[in-house]
């Protein structure tokens, strides 16, 4: 079976929130790239975008949360328009409660987490950076 590995980008705001990822999901991060370590003479890098995230990864068991910020040149990306959601399907109710509340932090929720309509415990919300999430246990699987 193909593992999806979820890729988001920010706006130049990539690396607070995959502290912020970090500080929910726990682990260590695998990749980190900053567009200064890309530059040459080829391919410039400027002052403001030197520090920015060009690539970093977050193994969530086996799976990769990957992102970037998008440099300045190409414009912004537009969060509250991303109609895009990361699933998460939790191995209990207790850690499907503990990435809820974590990642819904400072964010918004959108379903509070409970016992849905299908028979799933489940929730949905945007957190803090624009990213909409949905966390869903199965009990019967």
């Amino acid at each position: 079976m193909a593992i999806i590995n979820p890729s988001i980008n920010f706006n130049g705001n990539a690396e607070e929130a995959f502290l912020f990822y970090k500080s929910v999901f726990g682990g260590e991060f695998a990749t980190i790239i900053r567009f200064k370590d890309i530059a040459s003479s080829e391919n410039p890098v400027s002052d403001n975008e030197a520090n920015k995230i060009m690539h970093i990864t977050l193994p969530i068991g086996n799976n990769i949360l990957i992102a970037n910020d998008v440099p300045e040149i190409l414009g912004k990306v537009n969060e509250n328009e991303n109609r895009s959601k990361m699933a998460i399907t939790a191995e209990s109710r207790e850690e499907a409660d503990h990435l809820f509340n974590g990642l819904s932090a400072g964010g918004t929720i959108e379903y509070p987490i409970g016992d849905s309509p299908w028979g799933s415990y489940f929730g949905m919300f945007r957190d803090k950076y624009g990213i909409e999430w949905m966390i869903d246990f199965n009990p019967k699987k």
